[in-house]
Order: structure tokens, then C-alpha cells, then sequence
């Protein structure tokens, strides 16, 4: 696998003007694997938008490499790296510390009678979305670290935060503007399951996976 990051242009508003929404972003991730387009093998690409320093990046988690020009195509020349995903896969074991951060879609399903399928809801508050991210821990491999504070009950004891929250546009339907619930959170995990963990670093976390959500990305403390 590898993880590809290109900083997009948005200084080149001719470049980038048709990327007002998530479902363009997503358009030119599926744009940048004209391969598996030619041979009908549309592969889930997990990816990200980023703010560093001032500056929007993309993010792809894919099988194969991008097409350089193609995942160029909204951004800054020659900044397009790609990396090897499976050395650090390879690399993790029980008990390790990251710093993680992941940008997901906070959301709960409501059924009623005959409903094959619940109506699916966001979580709006920042306190609902924390207990949303920390279910999706131990069913995933890891635990969010804790500062030690003796009080086992202190739900702010966990180390991990929201950083950013918003509801960017997905699409228009029916001349209206269809928004998802998109949250970011950062903070420090240990893996408790490698195997779990592995597989959720591939395969996200919640829903609208397609749409810029689920992906995470760790770095081991040193």
C-alpha cells in the first residue's frame, strides 16, 4: 500500500475552482488511478484534507501508486510525495504509543418498526462526538492514553481533542446543499490488538469513507 500527499493550489483559482465540494475531492482521487477506471476496478481509496501551517493537503491511502499528473492536476507542482504504507505496518507492535489524527463523520443510526435500515443521524456536540470516537477504540485495537488524574471517571482525563469541526458541502440535491458533519481529533493511542489496528488503519473508521472521512494516520512517540 502506499500513502501519497500533494499540497493542493489554492492560491490558482483557475485551477481549483471546481473544488467548492467533498464529491469533487473525491472525484479527483478516482481520477488519479485511470488504471482501475480502463479496467472497471473501482478500489476504495481512503483519503483526507489536511490544514498545515496555512496549507490544504490531500491525503490518499491506495493499493497502488497515483498517477503523478493526475494527482497533480489541483495541485503545487512537484509537491506530490508517496511512501511506502506497508514498512510501517509492518513495523507496529502491541503496546506502542502514536500520535494520532483522524478526520471522521461522528453520526448514529435511530430504527423503527420494519426498518431494515435506520435513519442515520450526526452527533452535533463536542461531547457527544468524543464518546462517539472513543466507542470505536477497543473494536479497533487501541486505547486512548490517559493522564493520570486517579479519577478513572474523568472523561477529560483522556488524552485526544477535537481540533477543528465543520460542515463542508458534499453535493447539491434538488437545488439545495448537501452537508456531512466532518470532525477532526488528535491525540495519543497505545495499539492493544496489532491485527485490529492494522486493519482499521486501512479500511477507516465510520462513514462516508468516500468522502474524505475515516482515514488515520499515526506517528510513534519518540
Amino acid at each position: 500500500m502506499f500513502l501519497s500527499r500533494v499540497q493542493v493550489d489554492t492560491d490558482n483559482r483557475r485551477k481549483i475552482k471546481d473544488l467548492t465540494h467533498l464529491g469533487a475531492y473525491h472525484n479527483w482521487v478516482e481520477q488519479s488511478f485511470p488504471d482501475e477506471i480502463e479496467a472497471s476496478v473501482r478500489k476504495r481509496h481512503l483519503w483526507r484534507l489536511d490544514r498545515i501551517n496555512g496549507n490544504l493537503y490531500l491525503l490518499v491511502l491506495s493499493d497502488e501508486k497515483p498517477v503523478t499528473e493526475k494527482m497533480e492536476k489541483y495541485g503545487v507542482p512537484g509537491r506530490l510525495v508517496t511512501k511506502s504504507y506497508d514498512r510501517m505496518l509492518n513495523s507496529l507492535t502491541e503496546n506502542q504509543q502514536m500520535r494520532f489524527r483522524i478526520t471522521a463523520n461522528p453520526t448514529y443510526s435511530v430504527f423503527q418498526s420494519g426498518d431494515k435500515r435506520g435513519k442515520v443521524y450526526p452527533h452535533v456536540t463536542v461531547e457527544q462526538q468524543k464518546k462517539w470516537f472513543m466507542s470505536k477504540a477497543s473494536k479497533n485495537g487501541f486505547e486512548i492514553l490517559r493522564h493520570d488524574t486517579g479519577d478513572l471517571n474523568d472523561e477529560n482525563s483522556f488524552v485526544f481533542d477535537i481540533i477543528s469541526r465543520d460542515r463542508p458541502i458534499l453535493g447539491r440535491k434538488k437545488n439545495r446543499n448537501v452537508r456531512l458533519s466532518r470532525v477532526t481529533f488528535e491525540g495519543i493511542l497505545r495499539i492493544k490488538d496489532v491485527d485490529l489496528f492494522k486493519h482499521m488503519l486501512v479500511t477507516g473508521i465510520g462513514r462516508e469513507k468516500a468522502f474524505g472521512m475515516g482515514l488515520m494516520t499515526i506517528i510513534p512517540l519518540e
